[in-house]
């Protein structure tokens, strides 16, 4: 999985624009089974219905502890590189926090300062519903990157439902941005704030992220977060 990707190419895109594509991260086979298992609620901690919250429509599941072996494997092995951005964005922005080597290291800090509640997600949508702009923080404790993965195929199991950034700049109107992708592709994106280089240094400017309105079918995504929930 890590040793295909382009991680040179995906840090350069994540500091120019605080998202990344990764191609065809999982093959279709695995996207079909991930679907199937949003009808198995053994796998589910709870389930939350949009509408009921303002959040949008449509809904979504977050994965109980055990997590299934693909949801495991993207935490573990995805966290390495992405902690090593995490890091220098950090210190770009002047923050103090850092992040250890090793996804089990940085669970422990979460599950130390009470967030011990597992955060991937499986989200399900049907015709008409959306995503608000939201960003998923969960604690004290927030790294500064997560992954969606696209699991159904644009333009046959669904159309619409679009994948939205938008990014508020310092004294600056805000900029959005609709992510291509494709089934089994990936989009590393910047969880609540990011660094910029402008003329004067750096500054840091504030990401969300939501789904547009789905016109017909149904479209799910596996959502990866790397810290868990207090």
């Amino acid at each position: 999985m890590t040793q295909d990707i382009d991680w040179t190419c995906a840090a350069e895109a994540l500091d120019t624009n605080g998202w990344a594509v990764l191609p065809k991260l999982l093959d279709p086979g695995t996207c079909m089974r991930t679907t199937d298992l949003y009808d198995t609620p053994e796998h589910f901690r709870s389930q939350v219905i949009m509408a009921r919250h303002g959040f949008g429509r449509g809904e979504y599941r977050y994965f109980a502890y055990p997590l299934p072996d693909p949801v495991q494997a993207l935490r573990t092995r995805l966290y390495p590189p992405l902690a090593d951005i995490a890091n220098r964005w950090h210190a770009r922005m002047g923050l103090d926090r850092l992040f250890p080597a090793t996804h089990a290291e940085w669970l422990a800090k979460c599950h130390a300062a009470g967030q011990t509640r597992p955060t991937p997600l499986l989200l399900r949508y049907g015709p008409g519903d959306y995503n608000c702009l939201h960003q998923d923080l969960y604690g004290d404790h927030v790294f500064p990157l997560q992954l969606a993965v696209l699991l159904s195929a644009p333009g046959r199991d669904f159309a619409g439902g679009e994948f939205v950034l938008t990014e508020q700049r310092p004294r600056m109107q805000s900029r959005a941005a609709v992510v291509p992708l494709t089934q089994g592709d990936a989009v590393i994106f910047a969880v609540n704030q990011r660094p910029v280089r402008g003329m004067k240094g750096e500054y840091r400017v504030t990401m969300r992220h939501g789904v547009s309105a789905v016109h017909i079918g149904r479209r799910h995504t596996l959502g990866i977060i790397f810290h868990d929930a207090a």
